[in-house]
């Protein structure tokens, strides 16, 4: 029977002693060969101990998610820029008293997207209110990269239709916590972008993709490789807002050039409105 030890335990209390002290004295971490391995922070970020910390943020998400039950997801992507159409008023008007002309038309611009937050908000609480009375094994639950924007609206959709969700945040200068709608126990911070995208495709039943950046488009063509070339089962793939993706990415022409295949552009669905969205997923998996 596997046990969870006391970080206060005596046995372990000791190997970390050393690091709270140092913590607490505002003294450096110098190199220890004495210190216990486990608890020395040089030694587990040598280069040499990579493979290491990239196994332990493989395992430690896999483990606190199958304790919650969390086997299936829908993965919504898409930008941290966007806000709300509240949040967004209230930003341009600061802005505009501020005088920050720049400032006022970046936000304008951004709140041409305004919409799409609120949608991906409506779409992650129909998967919340779809699956509280579903038995465990049927259960989908939402999951983003814990960020602002798009990922939040799917999350606080989810805690809005009284679901658990997922948060998948990574370690980055300008988001240092994941958004309040993250199911705390299901908030997880990653270092490795590889290990943050096995995690999302490990559950993953959909994948969602509101319009964004580099980042959604990263996430977006990873998973669509991983279909095409069949080294992922097929997943239906949702390309939300379908006039930002026909702008943003011709795949008639890519059809054409010969690049990929007529079939491929099957690979995917584009949509307008969360309820369309959800219903491509239904059908696909006849629920």
């Amino acid at each position: 029977m596997n046990k969870t030890h006391n970080i206060h335990d005596k046995r372990l209390a000791d190997a970390w002693a050393t690091l709270q002290t140092h913590a607490d004295s505002g003294l450096p971490l110098d190199p220890d060969p004495s210190r216990i391995a486990f608890a020395d922070p040089e030694f587990l970020l040598r280069r040499e101990t990579r493979g290491i910390r990239m196994q332990l943020e493989l395992m430690k998400p896999d483990l606190e998610m199958r304790k919650h039950g969390i086997e299936n997801t829908v993965v919504v992507f898409g930008s941290a820029r966007f806000r709300s159409e509240e949040e967004s008023r209230a930003l341009i008007a600061q802005a505009e008293a501020a005088g920050d002309a720049p400032l006022v038309e970046r936000l304008r611009k951004l709140a041409r997207g305004s919409h799409y937050y609120e949608q991906a908000r409506a779409f992650g609480k129909l998967v919340a209110e779809y699956s509280n009375d579903k038995e465990p094994e049927d259960k989908l639950f939402i999951c983003t990269g814990g960020g602002p924007g798009i990922m939040q609206a799917a999350n606080r959709g989810s805690y809005e239709g009284g679901g658990l969700n997922v948060g998948l945040a990574i370690a980055l200068p300008m988001e240092e916590a994941a958004n309040p709608y993250v199911t705390p126990a299901l908030s997880f911070k990653f270092h490795y972008f590889a290990i943050r995208k096995m995690h999302f495709m490990m559950r993953a039943k959909a994948l969602v993709a509101f319009p964004g950046g580099f980042g959604t488009m990263d996430e977006l063509f990873e998973i669509i490789t991983l279909v095409q070339t069949r080294k992922s089962k097929p997943v239906p793939i949702v390309l939300f807002g379908s006039d930002y993706w026909k702008q943003l990415v011709n795949f008639d022409f890519m059809v054409d050039e010969g690049v990929i295949s007529p079939g491929d552009v099957n690979l995917f669905e584009y949509v307008d409105a969360p309820a369309d969205a959800w219903d491509y997923i239904k059908k696909f998996y006849k629920l």
